[in-house]
């Protein structure tokens, strides 16, 4: 009713970042960041793992305005929510796919970067997810498992494009599918957890 005052419940903590404060009336943009990570992640392991071919062409679209657009919308959120670790990882990753959709539609690029540059490209996407896996053990298990995986995956495809060895790029994509599937989990308990206001799904979280 209008000009009635109604006591605004207090917002549910990030799920991927306990350790902050929480500013009230807005909504929880882990959720988000998550699952357009998860999600883009899995269809493109789809097509490296060789279970779906076509799947590494399909991600184009999601990766640019899901996995990109989307993660970057999240990532500004968690620069409001005062969250560092979420501000850069979303806004890191959804720059990653932006990236990824640019190179990936302009095949003379990856032409003129042949296997060394765009194994390099990789590689220091390896060295950041290796290092964003430290403060991932302060916050909880489930991105501990997550970013240790993406590592993983990435230092297999940088391997895969210098060696040029398909092998390689399969398991990265069979990997790439735990990351994926980790990711939206996490988007799963997120959204869960932020509705029924309490801690239903669990994402080890580590509070100490």
């Amino acid at each position: 009713m209008i000009g009635t005052h109604h006591p605004v419940p207090t917002a549910p903590k990030p799920a991927a970042a306990s350790h902050h404060p929480v500013i009230g009336g807005i909504a929880d943009p882990a959720a988000l960041g998550l699952g357009a990570f998860g999600m883009s992640t899995a269809l493109l392991s789809f097509g490296n793992a060789g279970i779906v071919p076509t799947a590494a062409t399909a991600v184009l679209g999601l990766g640019l305005f899901y996995g990109g657009i989307a993660q970057l919308i999240a990532g500004i959120w968690e620069f409001v929510q005062a969250n560092t670790f979420g501000a850069l990882a979303f806004v890191s990753y959804g720059s990653f796919w932006l990236a990824y959709w640019w190179t990936i539609t302009n095949p003379d690029i990856v032409k003129e970067a042949g296997g060394a540059g765009m194994g390099t490209f990789l590689m220091l996407w390896a060295v950041f997810t290796t290092f964003m896996i430290v403060p991932c053990t302060r916050i909880s298990n489930l991105l501990t498992a997550l970013f240790t995986a993406a590592a993983i995956t990435f230092i297999l495809l940088a391997i895969a494009e210098y060696t040029s060895s398909e092998i390689l790029s399969r398991i990265a994509g069979y990997i790439g599918l735990v990351v994926g599937a980790l990711g939206l989990y996490g988007c799963f308990a997120s959204v869960v957890n932020a509705t029924w206001r309490r801690s239903i799904i669990p994402l080890g979280s580590r509070n100490t």
